[in-house]
């Protein structure tokens, strides 16, 4: 799945992709209230607004990104009938060729485990299994240790897929647990040498793995720490832009060759349509395809 995903930033020539962490506050009133009614409770209207917002995005930003990150607990929060809209968007983007990243950040012992990594893998039914879930990369919580991962590594092996694993997240407080001391090294980078170990036999054509690393855009000394531990780990790398990830850092993750990551955005391309001084309401994926693409120039000017 690596080398997938090095050959699709290649042919688009970009190392960025859209997060689809679709909320209602993020879509126009207007396409909101055009779904109202649908249905016989006042769910099924919002879930189908998201649902149009998201296929229109895709359909604008299909040819410039390689991949989207889906955000399941937006999702979530809506019950099954959430749940269906987040596998129809899994859906619609892979048709559009894009692959597909599920921001599921499950992780279990080890029998609970090898159930949350259906989600890249397959799942039991009378007489057989079933692909399930349909995305190419999820991303994996590996507090529970090697035995929690092991389901997933064996499912990366087995069905072609990848998996992204939280290391040094974007988020402000992640460093009351992640940049805790271990004698001489901090635990995110104790956790780094355990992602570099798992992806040891995932190696692709290109020398970086199928199991990836999370690492925040907002954390620029440590990126850059972690992308000299972990050269054949490919970077995940949010924050970029609302959580205040700074272009003038993005290489640090990236290596000499300008390869190893991938830089995430989601409701800065999501909420570019609010700009009424540029966009109508029902502009929202012009609005999208033209955020990306200042997005992508950025990136790959501040990695060249």
């Amino acid at each position: 799945m690596i080398d997938q995903l090095m050959e699709k930033i290649e042919e688009t020539r970009n190392p960025t992709l859209i997060g689809l962490d679709t909320t209602l506050a993020l879509i126009p009133k207007e396409l909101v209230e055009e779904y109202q009614g649908m249905g016989e409770n006042p769910l099924e209207g919002t879930l189908e607004a998201i649902l149009a917002f998201n296929k229109e995005i895709i359909r604008h930003i299909k040819e410039v990104v390689p991949a989207v990150k889906i955000q399941i607990a937006m999702y979530e929060q809506y019950g099954w009938q959430g749940i269906r809209v987040y596998q129809k968007t899994v859906e619609y983007a892979k048709e559009k060729g894009l692959l597909v990243i599920g921001d599921i950040k499950r992780g279990d012992i080890l029998s609970t485990a090898e159930a949350y990594a259906a989600h890249i893998g397959r799942a039991p039914v009378n007489g057989g299994v079933v692909d399930s879930w349909g995305e190419d990369w999820v991303t994996v919580n590996p507090y529970f240790g090697t035995d929690g991962m092991l389901p997933f590594l064996q499912n990366c092996q087995k069905y072609k897929k990848g998996i992204f694993v939280l290391v040094k997240t974007s988020n402000p407080s992640g460093e009351e647990i992640q940049d805790l001391s271990c004698g001489d090294h901090k635990l995110y980078e104790i956790v780094g040498s355990l992602v570099e170990q798992w992806g040891e036999n995932l190696k692709g054509r290109n020398g970086y793995s199928s199991v990836g690393a999370v690492v925040g855009a907002t954390q620029p000394e440590q990126g850059a720490r972690l992308r000299q531990q972990m050269p054949h780990t490919f970077f995940l790398v949010p924050g970029y832009g609302i959580q205040g990830g700074n272009g003038a850092w993005l290489k640090n993750y990236f290596d000499e060759e300008g390869r190893g990551a991938i830089i995430h955005s989601a409701r800065a391309i999501l909420s570019a349509h609010l700009d009424r001084r540029k966009y109508r309401w029902n502009q929202y994926g012009e609005a999208a395809l033209a955020a990306a693409i200042k997005m992508k120039e950025e990136v790959v000017g501040c990695i060249r």
